[in-house]
């Protein structure tokens, strides 16, 4: 299993559930990622095994700790949008970048990003940056 990958399926889990208000079911998470029904599966199997998924009722649900894994891969992206407008004035395609990116960086560079960037509490779309303490 991929990092990237798992990585992309907890920050999926993490907005639907935030979106539909509810655990939600593993047909939506499939439509939502765009990936078939048995690879999602596949995963899921995964991300339980790991404990950052529950699985009850036929519903997914992040556990505590998926929770704030999502939420640390959320800051990431967000962090590097903000970067990407605000230092490389880009005007389109940044939340693609920034899906290509929150991989690619270690957590000490989005720390230091981050304090570049004065700490920004939403990104460029107005969505509110989750609030991480770090210390470098």
């Amino acid at each position: 299993m991929g990092n990237d990958s798992k990585e992309d399926y907890i920050k999926a889990i993490y907005h639907l559930e935030k979106e539909l208000y509810r655990p939600i079911k593993s047909i939506e998470l499939a439509k939502y990622l765009k990936i078939s029904k048995p690879s999602i599966s596949e995963m899921i199997r995964n991300l339980i095994k790991l404990k950052l998924v529950n699985f009850k009722d036929k519903k997914l649900s992040l556990t505590k700790k998926g929770i704030k894994e999502a939420e640390w891969i959320t800051y990431k992206h967000r962090i590097i949008e903000v970067f990407l407008t605000e230092f490389l004035k880009l005007k389109s395609g940044v939340h693609e970048e920034g899906n290509k990116l929150e991989h690619a960086f270690s957590d000490k560079s989005i720390q230091k990003i981050s304090l570049l960037l004065k700490n920004p509490q939403f990104c460029p779309h107005g969505k509110p940056i989750p609030q991480i303490n770090f210390k470098i």
